[in-house]
């Protein structure tokens, strides 16, 4: 008799963690991914491209530099970091990678002008990540309010 109502106890605590429990757990886990997610989104940092043409033993080139804004003074420039560089030249010089991008340090300089960036139109990616926030938080609530939390 021991047995059948231990494993009838069994039974109904394993049906209870495996529809009740753990599914919450996994959605809880699932939620908080996607909010971190968005949260990293939101905070990424206000990116751009800068153009110029650079000449050098009467050969020229335009530089595409794409940077990322790390502070802006009250003169109007912009204390940037250098993600990635290119010549639309490519006979013009032929470093790539690391080295591009020391090169482009050394000739550019830290500061940029604020006005010479075309910087990326972020406000509608913005936009559409702080609603499915907001759909994330409307989720959760929903499933508390049915757990009767």
């Amino acid at each position: 008799m021991i047995i059948f109502w231990t494993f009838v106890i069994g039974a109904i605590l394993g049906y209870m963690f495996g529809h009740y429990l753990k599914p919450n757990h996994r959605l809880r886990k699932a939620l908080e991914a996607a909010r971190q997610t968005g949260q990293a989104l939101l905070e990424e940092e206000h990116k751009g491209v800068y153009k110029t043409i650079v000449t050098e033993n009467n050969k020229s080139s335009e530089l595409v530099v794409e940077v990322k804004e790390l502070a802006v003074t009250q003169g109007g420039q912009v204390k940037v970091a250098y993600l990635s560089a290119q010549y639309k030249n490519p006979a013009f010089r032929t470093r790539k990678g690391e080295a591009l991008l020391k090169e482009v340090q050394s000739l550019l300089g830290d500061y940029l002008p604020f006005s010479d960036i075309e910087w990326y139109e972020t406000t509608e990616r913005h936009a559409h990540v702080r609603e499915r926030l907001r759909d994330l938080d409307t989720i959760e609530n929903q499933h508390k309010h049915q757990r009767g939390e």
